[in-house]
């Protein structure tokens, strides 16, 4: 369907601090056979991005610039008709994500995003799974930080462990970096409606269908079975415990009775004790409209940290699989995660739908599902790693 599109991909907010980030990947190593544009509202800040590419790579030069308004359904149309693929780091999602998934879904088109937010993410799935099933569009979810080390990291953990018994995975975060004004709004906004998360959350459960035959669960334990990183341990109630089910529940290869819990590791009990303190403390925050107005302005979307600042951090993603009388351990590790990795991980998912060979899957999508071990292997040649450290 989308054979004779204009465009292999086109980056819908490469004005934002992450999009630029990710138009200069793109520029660097969509190769001289992928045809790309730049989307956006701003022809001017196009136009400043455009030349930024060109003293990178000067075939930027003539990079085609398309108008694109996330408050212009119309205008997303012909993006979405004239792309085979559209990235779009324009958020938060709960708030300008909606009207371009729905373009991509009608016109079967593949979209990537790089969300966090699980309300967005599930009332995307109920109105709009259906008819990119049909129309052919694959729509992928967190193709950022959030969540593809986790849910490629379970995938690639599970296939190292044996088939056709039940099997459960633990991953352990250890991080060093800095996080952006755009990823404090998502955060606010989510924590802001609880309930309207949970709402989303029963409605998707609903209107999705679970594996008659084989069992899937998200673990809740707040002390993890067992225990490959140091430090304290605590719970990461983040989307990606979600992707990774989702994952499980469309994949056999998961097992007949798969489980998956995820924590963060600190090294220092005084920055366990704060983390905790701090994520209690934002919930009843966020409900006051004084307080999160003044929560706002700590950050302002389309800032991030320096290059240098960037070059410093780093992230480590151990997994813990065991199941049939086996284990093993693995790792997911990379450089910045918030900026430089997600960037790297946004341009790859793109590119990895638009020429790879994948197997037919439509609608929404995880990454383990639509790409798999074809993402893995692009990534870890563009410098993330996917290791076995025992098993």
């Amino acid at each position: 369907m989308t054979a004779d599109r204009s465009y292999d991909i086109v980056l819908f907010g490469a004005t934002g601090f992450t999009g630029g980030l990710t138009a200069e990947y793109l520029a660097q190593r969509a190769g001289e056979g992928t045809r790309w544009a730049l989307a956006g509202r701003n022809q001017a800040r196009l136009e400043a991005v455009r030349e930024r590419l060109a003293q990178v790579e000067p075939a930027c030069k003539d990079l085609p610039l398309l108008h694109a308004d996330s408050t212009d359904p119309a205008s997303l149309e012909e993006i979405a008709r004239a792309a085979r693929v559209v990235i779009t780091t324009v958020g938060p999602y709960a708030r300008y994500g909606e009207p371009l998934v729905a373009a991509c879904a009608r016109n079967g088109t593949d979209y990537v995003d790089l969300t966090g937010e699980p309300t967005f993410v599930d009332r995307m799935y109920v109105k709009y799974h259906d008819e990119a099933a049909r129309s052919g569009a694959r729509i992928v979810h967190a193709c950022g930080f959030d969540s593809i080390p986790y849910d490629l990291g379970a995938y690639y953990t599970v296939q190292r462990l044996p088939e056709g018994v039940p099997l459960h995975v633990e991953a352990f975060l250890r991080a060093s970096a800095q996080f952006s004004g755009g990823t404090l709004h998502s955060a606010l906004d989510i924590f802001a409606d609880p309930a309207g998360m949970v709402r989303a959350e029963r409605e998707r459960r609903a209107a999705e269908p679970r594996p008659a035959d084989r069992r899937v669960r998200i673990s809740r334990r707040p002390v993890p079975r067992t225990r490959v990183a140091g430090g304290y341990l605590l719970p990461m109630p983040t989307l990606d415990p979600q992707i990774v089910e989702r994952s499980a529940m469309a994949l056999d290869r998961y097992g007949p009775d798969f489980s998956y819990g995820e924590y963060l590791a600190v090294r220092h009990l005084p920055a366990a004790l704060g983390i905790a303190a701090g994520a209690a403390a934002l919930l009843p925050l966020t409900q006051l409209p004084p307080a999160r107005s003044l929560l706002m302005r700590l950050g302002t979307p389309g800032e991030g940290p320096s290059a240098e600042r960037r070059a410093r951090s780093w992230f480590s993603v151990k997994f813990a699989g065991e199941g049939g009388g086996e284990k093993v351990v693995t790792e997911v590790r990379g450089g910045d995660p918030g900026y430089t990795e997600t960037a790297k991980m946004l341009a790859e998912s793109a590119l990895c739908l638009a020429h790879d060979d994948l197997p037919p899957t439509a609608g929404q999508v995880t990454t383990a599902v639509a790409m798999g071990n074809a993402l893995i292997e692009r990534l870890d040649r563009a410098g993330i790693t996917f290791r076995t450290l025992r098993g």
